[in-house]
């Protein structure tokens, strides 16, 4: 039965996928991105969905995350005969089926057991590109054969310049052919909701912990199965070779103190496409292209860093203003479907990536996760242009969107 999760890059193969009856059961039961949040919060001990799921302070920038997506409406127009659909996106020098893909997610471990190698093989199959983290459980060397040339790495900059170089050489080496640098965590954030679960690295065993593993059984069995989650390749750099001395290192010697003479150090290092991901500021976004950046990812995190940020989307028009088309211009910043791709993509974005929902995903149904958030994205993005009546990118981008009062 599940022959068709072997790996291949076929588009064939891609679209044998959506129509199987399989994936036909699985849309009937999890249609929605929010269906597979709620089916992960069920299958999750309580110190891996707050992990997952939580911001910093008072959450209030997830809210205008998701109040600035759902504030932009279209006046779609009928009559428009046969709609073919193209959907294929050039960025950087690659080709990808799709305009959008998966963003790093660090610890991706401690949701689910192997869903770096997951969510890897699904973007390749897909043609889409998959961001591996520098905190990720998972090594470049393990994930970089599964993702092909679909593969893009983060980087939270470390002080060590040795290091830094190392790094880069070991991601490179194991295919990943474009680089994020993370610019927006200065230092790390507060994450009340994480402290109050509990969350440390490594976790302390204790019986609130044990009940809460007892009573979410396949999650405590794909652990034991695959052991508690390691920063492998953070591990491999750190002056002791266990978890609770690689998080530290990753804490006190990682993100801190990043200015640009560091960003144009990184950027003679790479040999292809560098972003900068965290912009929200069109200053900071000038800046990048001054200095050499092959683009800009405008996000805020998640609401995982600074509470008092404004909604991603609230800020993509003036930064891709200000920019006049010099880079691409990446959006990233509470996407729950298909139609808030196509939101961003009218307000400016070249591309769009998301990181949540494919963890949703892994942790709801596993193996299937990758592919099945895929399918729902795909089939709602498809879908929410035929309502529209537009064929391609270039006429999403055509549209003229309108912004609801609040």
């Amino acid at each position: 039965m599940f022959s068709i999760f072997a790996k291949n890059t076929d588009l064939a193969s891609r679209y044998n996928n959506i129509a199987s009856p399989l994936f036909a059961r699985l849309m009937d039961r999890f249609p929605a991105i929010s269906d597979l949040q709620e089916k992960a919060r069920k299958r999750m001990p309580n110190i891996a969905w707050v992990y997952l799921d939580t911001g910093t302070g008072q959450e209030m920038v997830m809210d205008r995350n998701r109040d600035a997506l759902d504030k932009i409406t279209f006046q779609p127009r009928f009559i428009q005969g046969k709609i073919q659909l193209d959907l294929k996106t050039e960025l950087l020098g690659h080709t990808y089926a799709y305009p959008f893909g998966i963003s790093p997610v660090g610890l991706c471990g401690l949701i689910w057991p192997n869903a770096e190698s997951i969510l890897a093989e699904s973007a390749a199959k897909y043609q889409i590109p998959y961001s591996l983290s520098t905190v990720a459980t998972q090594t470049p060397e393990v994930v970089g054969p599964k993702v092909g040339n679909m593969g893009w790495f983060q980087l939270y900059p470390p002080k060590d310049p040795e290091i830094r170089k190392s790094m880069l050489q070991r991601a490179k080496n194991a295919g990943f052919h474009t680089l994020i640098i993370t610019a927006d965590v200065p230092t790390p954030s507060r994450r009340e909701l994480s402290r109050k679960s509990g969350m440390t690295i490594p976790p302390n065993i204790n019986l609130k912990m044990i009940w809460d593993g007892a009573t979410h059984p396949w999650w405590s069995l794909e652990i034991l199965k695959h052991g508690m989650p390691r920063l492998r390749f953070v591990e491999s750099f750190s002056p002791k070779k266990d978890l609770k001395s690689a998080a530290n290192y990753a804490r006190f010697d990682f993100r801190g103190d990043l200015d640009w003479d560091y960003i144009k150090a990184v950027r003679d290092l790479w040999q292809g496409p560098v972003i900068l991901k965290g912009m929200l500021h069109p200053g900071d976004a000038l800046l990048a292209a001054d200095h050499g950046l092959d683009g800009i990812v405008v996000s805020n995190h998640g609401g995982r860093q600074f509470d008092g940020a404004p909604g991603a989307l609230d800020v993509l028009p003036e930064i891709v203003t200000a920019l006049q088309g010099r880079i691409p211009v990446i959006f990233d910043g509470g996407i729950r479907s298909g139609l808030d791709i196509i939101r961003a993509l009218a307000l400016g974005a070249d591309f769009v990536m998301m990181g949540r929902p494919y963890l949703y995903g892994v942790a709801a149904l596993g193996k299937l996760g990758g592919d099945h958030v895929n399918n729902i994205f795909i089939e709602d993005l498809e879908n929410n242009m035929k309502q529209l009546g537009v064929r391609n990118l270039a006429e999403i981008r055509a549209l003229k969107p309108h912004v609801a009062p609040h």
